[in-house]
């Protein structure tokens, strides 16, 4: 990683972390000093996490698999949305829904009530309804599609979730811990790295820096998605060989067709009568 992209990071105030009586212990490894009451993140640490966390992405989208975005706190929120279209990923930037995950099929309930609703809109049916019914469809559609806009697209688990601010996000990361799914976090010093799979220490407060790591995140997610279709293309383009397996009804039959040629052979050349076979034609002695 260029020392530009290094200095933005710094410029953006990515080694701010929180105030001393508030840091998690299990952050030393990533805490480098502390400056006026105030823990500053080693910058070095952060780097090897988002390069890490950019490799496993990769691999990840590559496999065929999707990557959830999350962060809805106010400074993270925007970010999210704007790298998750560009990426063309799902994401969650409003708010958590309990069981986005592990209650999936209801969430996909409530996401065709969402479609339900906006047909009801587009024909003219919700014209036609009365004043206060109009009022409290449309407060529905609303608050359906401001929660659920972002995974209307997601048909399936996701491969992996990039979070930000773990102590916020809690319920996401504890609904992928128990469907085993993997978390790349941003971590600030009040949080808990046990917790994520990879974390990346940095402060998940400043606007800058969450957009500066997002984007690198987003961008390796787009890499991914390269070599996912060069690899899908590729496999489409092979010829298809046939199988040299032989089906059950081949081999009985050539097993049916050596037991008969066997047979002719003996048939043909009978085995020659041995003395045991041999009748006894001796006269009998006086």
């Amino acid at each position: 990683m260029d020392n530009a992209f290094v200095r933005e990071l710094i410029d953006a105030g990515i080694h701010f972390g929180h105030r001393v009586g508030r840091w998690n212990p299990k952050m030393k490894p990533y805490v480098l000093c502390s400056r006026n009451s105030i823990h500053i993140i080693d910058v070095k640490e952060t780097i090897k996490g988002l390069l890490r966390s950019k490799k496993f992405l990769t691999q990840v989208v590559s496999s065929g698999k999707d990557v959830l975005f999350v962060g809805t706190k106010r400074q993270a929120r925007n970010a999210i949305m704007e790298e998750s279209r560009r990426c063309g990923m799902p994401y969650v930037a409003e708010r958590w829904l309990g069981g986005t995950l592990t209650n999936f099929r209801t969430i996909r309930s409530r996401l065709q009530r969402l479609e339900e609703l906006e047909a009801m809109d587009a024909n003219g049916q919700l014209a036609q309804q009365s004043k206060k019914m109009q009022s409290t469809l449309r407060r529905e559609l609303g608050k359906v599609k401001r929660n659920l806009d972002g995974i209307r697209k997601m048909d399936r688990m996701p491969g992996a979730l990039v979070i930000i601010d773990a102590r916020r996000e809690h319920n996401a990361i504890r609904e992928a811990r128990k469907l085993n799914i993997p978390t790349v976090c941003l971590l600030d010093t009040d949080c808990d790295p046990d917790l994520v799979s990879l974390p990346i220490p940095g402060n998940d407060d400043a606007m800058r820096a969450i957009e500066l790591v997002i984007k690198q995140l987003a961008d390796s997610v787009l890499e991914g998605k390269v070599t996912r279709s060069e690899t899908a293309h590729a496999a489409s383009s092979e010829p298809r060989t046939r199988s040299r397996r032989i089906s059950i009804a081949r081999a009985v039959d050539v097993m049916t067709e050596e037991a008969g040629s066997a047979g002719d052979k003996v048939a043909d050349n009978p085995i020659p009568a041995t003395s045991a076979n041999t009748p006894r034609t001796d006269t009998p002695s006086n």
